[in-house]
């Protein structure tokens, strides 16, 4: 029988605005967004206190505003974020060296052999959370399960400050309950249509057959019917292969005239173009992405059999992807472009992926 493996899911809770309480007393237990309040201005991240009026992340400062009228705002500090990611990080390195950075704020770990040769992961974890506490004067939870999947999921499910262990022989009862929103790779859309199907949780999920889960969803179906029953075989990748890189801009002002979309749309392939001159990065296919000024958004993506390195190349394909896109009715709030798909033979090793630039947010990234 295999070995059933040890894994570790550990997300800082809050983490840019608990940074900004920490650093900053004055603002401790008081609502803050890391942000800006102007009127095109975007939540970066919320503390709990702010997060009690409604207020999330990637909502606009406005709306933001309207539900907590206390709302302070911070500008955001990235370089001082990554130093501390980069501390947490030493933290994990005392443990085991295969960890697998999600974003700044999150990573995987697996302890199935690691350096102190600790029978179990909960006393691991609880460790971890303990020396970010003493040492950073920081708050994270932590979720332990014997595959990424679960240990997600349990991470998430005792908020702030929790800690929650899934037993093999408690998998399938926990996810049989869980709601669909909580599922790896299910967003509001997403999810949306499963209600539509009725699919609710996981148990109405697991009595979905492989077939028509494929059938609706693509290859994301066949990982949605394995999670319904507990397996995900994903490795703990101590190193990652950047599957794409791209860039956003959030427009001053919400537009629906063509010929300023074409200029828009420009910026943000010069943009790209230099990103991936920077990287190094070819890839195959081209994504746009269009999010409109009540903050839904659509995406478009085309492969072509030479990879996207140029301007002369991007641009035209992405003015095609445009074409698809009925803006007249429908002002465009913020325009993204990426390239995906790199090639076989390139090896590009980085500690995340994909990459999103927030051009009009420099303290934002890897959403």
């Amino acid at each position: 029988m295999t070995e059933l493996r040890k894994i570790i899911h550990i997300d800082m809770d809050a983490f840019y605005a608990s940074v900004e309480q920490r650093d900053h007393p004055e603002l401790k237990g008081k609502p803050v967004a890391v942000g800006h309040a102007e009127k095109r201005g975007v939540v970066a991240a919320a503390s709990y206190e702010a997060r009690k009026f409604g207020v999330r992340s990637a909502m606009s400062s406005q709306k933001a505003l309207k539900l907590c009228p206390e709302l302070i705002f911070v500008e955001g500090r990235m370089k001082v974020y990554k130093e501390i990611s980069a501390q947490v990080h030493t933290i994990f390195q005392e443990y085991t060296d295969l960890i697998e950075p999600i974003s700044l704020d999150e990573a995987f770990l697996d302890v199935t052999e690691n350096k102190k040769s600790i029978e179990l992961a909960v006393d691991i974890a609880k460790e971890i959370k303990q020396r970010i506490r003493t040492d950073l004067h920081l708050i994270a939870s932590a979720g332990v399960s014997y595959n990424k999947f679960l240990a997600k999921v349990a991470s998430d499910y005792r908020k702030p400050d929790g800690l929650c262990t899934i037993h093999p022989n408690q998998a399938q009862a926990f996810i049989d309950r869980l709601p669909i929103e909580s599922f790896w790779g299910v967003g509001p859309v997403t999810a949306k249509k499963m209600h539509q199907l009725g699919i609710y949780n996981g148990e109405s999920l697991r009595q979905c057959s492989l077939e028509m889960l494929t059938r609706q969803f693509g290859k994301i179906g066949s990982m949605y019917y394995d999670f319904a029953r507990g397996i995900d075989n994903r490795p703990v990748e101590a190193v990652r292969i950047r599957k794409s890189i791209g860039c956003e801009h959030t427009l001053e002002k919400d537009i629906s005239l063509s010929s300023s979309v074409i200029i828009e749309l420009y910026h943000v392939a010069c943009e790209l173009v230099e990103r991936l001159k920077q990287k190094q990065f070819k890839g195959t296919t081209l994504t746009l992405k269009i999010k409109f000024s009540d903050f839904t958004q659509i995406t478009r993506s085309q492969s072509i059999p030479q990879p996207l390195t140029t301007l002369k190349e991007i641009l035209p394909l992405a003015k095609k992807l445009l074409k698809d896109v009925d803006y007249t009715q429908h002002p465009i709030r913020l325009i993204g472009l990426s390239v995906s798909n790199p090639k076989e033979t390139e090896e590009f090793i980085l500690p995340a992926s994909p990459e999103w630039i927030q051009l009009s947010f420099d303290f934002q990234e890897n959403e």
